[in-house]
């Protein structure tokens, strides 16, 4: 058992903490105090993007967090209506600007733009030019299927240090991850908990799941707790969001305990096979192609 934060390695050697407070769905005023108080409890990890639209407030609550810039990783994406090499040079130059950072620790694409892939290259492309340039630490994808995946490898100079796809215990998602280890990627997990959960006529949510909270209970720790573990135990980056101080702060409580072979195995037996996020390659331009301000 560790009571020490892990971080990961990265492909190119920069070292990343495991776990990050996420910001998706957090609206502009609650990610300020999000950000302040996951950093004042020990996070030093956060993740957003640009079409969360709350990349200021990140850049904000990091600020007033008090703890200093070089504590602090933060990881961005750029949005399918900035894809194309130049417009993902600009997009880099207004999530630079919102977050008020001269370097981004990790800059990702975030969809992959299926009708079009040409424009995801050309979008990867600019994120090496960037990284070539120091602008930003490290560089990977989201939601990228292993055929894809496959294809931008074979195209490009620079392995992905990570792909961040949906991952928890009812959708694990083993040819994903089997397809980022085959490159060396790292598996960066969204929706780590869960939540509310539909597939087929049945309605679960992990954190009601009889074998975690059975788990939690002999470890005296929550169900959310055991699910963001089982994560560290695989290898996995996790980024659990909240705007809850007591949430935020429970999400951060992983660290004192560790899992057994037989408890990984039983939450991986729960994979039921059914995303409950979006198909990531139905995303076009037309239909979900929001524009990102300046």
């Amino acid at each position: 058992m560790t009571d020490t934060q892990p971080t990961i390695i990265l492909n190119n050697g920069v070292r990343m903490p495991a776990i990050g407070l996420g910001v998706y769905q957090s609206s502009p005023e609650d990610t300020v105090g999000a950000v302040r108080t996951a950093l004042q409890a020990g996070y030093r990890h956060i993740d957003t993007a640009a079409g969360y639209f709350n990349e200021r407030e990140v850049g904000v609550g990091l600020k007033e967090s008090g703890v200093d810039r070089s504590e602090v990783f933060v990881e961005t994406k750029i949005w399918i209506s900035d894809y194309g090499y130049d417009e993902t040079l600009h997009g880099f130059e207004k999530s630079a600007r919102k977050l008020d950072l001269d370097t981004i620790d990790l800059l990702i694409l975030h969809q992959p733009l299926a009708p079009d892939f040409g424009k995801t290259i050309a979008a990867y492309k600019a994120l090496e030019k960037l990284y070539a340039d120091g602008s930003v630490r490290a560089i990977g994808v989201s939601n990228l299927d292993p055929e894809h995946l496959d294809k931008l490898v074979s195209v490009t100079d620079i392995i992905p240090a990570l792909n961040q796809i949906e991952v928890h215990p009812y959708f694990s998602q083993p040819e994903w991850r089997a397809a980022n280890d085959r490159h060396g990627i790292l598996t960066q997990s969204w929706s780590p908990i869960g939540g509310s959960y539909i597939y087929g006529d049945a309605t679960a949510n992990p954190l009601d799941e009889p074998v975690i909270t059975a788990i939690a209970k002999s470890y005296g720790k929550t169900a959310a707790q055991v699910i963001l573990r089982w994560h560290i135990e695989h290898g996995f980056s996790a980024i659990p969001k909240s705007v809850k101080a007591h949430r935020i702060a429970e999400n951060f409580d992983v660290f004192d305990f560790a899992l057994t072979d037989d408890d990984v195995a039983a939450i991986d037996a729960l994979d039921t096979g059914v995303r409950g996020g979006p198909d990531s390659n139905s995303f076009t331009i037309e239909g979900v192609g929001i524009y990102i301000p300046e």
